[in-house]
């Protein structure tokens, strides 16, 4: 019998002004810092860390990330931070920021801390940088010993960022317990390699239930870029909840038809979480859930704005050859959609797009 494993970061920080405390927490970790920024997150966060490192005896230097999380880019912050002998590396920004902090800590076998400063993915909490080359292309995927030993994130930013980041994340969100549920179903092994704890599967049932009773109300709270109780309780399920999930609860076909969906390039101007989003409706169609779950899912989806048909990312023409493309692309050797509890072929992959596509379509009465 498969043994059972759950990972997650040491420590989980969040609310709103969190970052003003950084200091009391990053202490536990050393006294020298690089932190790692983008050139939107250095100028929001740089003061207050800044001061709270002064406050807790840490020394700082702060260094823009390049823009892409590559190898050359890697070993570039990975020389500032020997040459300026830092103990403890602060990445601060989107993905592509917090996986290059992560993978700059690995290679320096620093402790590394996490702060987001959008909550669009889910992963900010897991063991994992994707690596790109220098152009933006994917490279390979770095997996990491441990999760980060702290990830921080202050509300405050996130609900200042713009509202479809947020909602991005809920699309990304959305598919963890989908999910989870059919990784358990089949006993898969998740991202550590071990099968789904009753931790990891109550984590992303919790993670979809936050969605649909806070995600609405959290969407027109950023609106507004205020935080109320709905914004933390969204927040924690993007970043936390499914970071957990998705990590110890393992993936499936939604992950996999986004990644085959991305051969189309018209829906490259679409986040992740978006075209993840349209990619569980896929599966349920393949699981065949309930008029009440598809539903109730449709619902959600169109209220904050996220997409149920192939034309709301990007695909204005439907042409069978390329759909049967995307379908065989989340169908490649390796797939997580061989997750799933049932046999999956290329052939019920295209079916369920088609008909996921038309049902989405139904529901907005096009």
């Amino acid at each position: 019998m498969t043994q059972k494993i759950m990972i997650s970061p040491s420590r989980y920080v969040q609310g709103e002004g969190a970052i003003k405390k950084i200091g009391e927490q990053v202490k536990n970790f050393g006294k020298s810092a690089l932190v790692i920024g983008d050139k939107i997150a250095l100028p929001i966060i740089q003061e207050d860390v800044n001061k709270s490192f002064q406050d807790n005896g840490i020394s700082v230097r702060f260094e823009e990330f390049g823009g892409e999380c590559s190898m050359p880019e890697i070993e570039r912050l990975k020389g500032i931070g020997e040459e300026a002998k830092v103990d403890v590396i602060v990445g601060a920004g989107g993905g592509k920021t917090l996986d290059t902090a992560k993978a700059v800590a690995h290679y320096m076998k620093t402790p590394v801390v996490v702060v987001p400063t959008i909550a669009s993915t889910d992963a900010p909490c897991s063991a994992l940088s994707v690596i790109y080359t220098p152009e933006g292309v994917f490279d390979h995927y770095l997996v990491l010993p441990t999760n980060p030993n702290l990830v921080l994130v202050d509300t405050g930013i996130v609900a200042r960022a713009p509202v479809r980041l947020l909602v991005a994340g809920m699309g990304d969100a959305l598919a963890t317990w989908f999910e989870a549920d059919a990784s358990a179903a089949s006993s898969a092994k998740n991202l550590p390699g071990g099968s789904v704890t009753q931790a990891a599967l109550a984590l992303a049932g919790l993670c979809y239930d936050l969605l649909m009773e806070h995600g609405y109300r959290a969407m027109l709270a950023v609106e507004k870029g205020v935080v109320t109780e709905d914004v933390e309780k969204v927040v924690e399920a993007n970043t936390l909840l499914s970071g957990l999930g998705f990590e110890s609860g393992g993936l499936a076909a939604a992950h996999a038809i986004h990644n085959g969906i991305t051969a189309l390039e018209e829906t490259h101007s679409f986040y992740h979480g978006e075209k993840v989003a349209f990619g569980t409706l896929v599966q349920m169609v393949m699981e065949g859930r309930s008029n009440e779950e598809l539903y109730e899912v449709l619902d959600f989806c169109v209220s904050v704005g996220l997409p149920v048909t192939l034309k709301q990312i990007g695909v204005a023409e439907v042409i069978p050859e390329r759909i049967r493309k995307v379908a065989e692309l989340s169908c490649a050797e390796g797939e997580t959609i061989f997750n799933m509890p049932f046999p999956v072929t290329p052939d019920l992959v295209y079916n369920a797009i088609l008909a996921a596509d038309a049902i989405g379509h139904d529901f907005l009465g096009e």
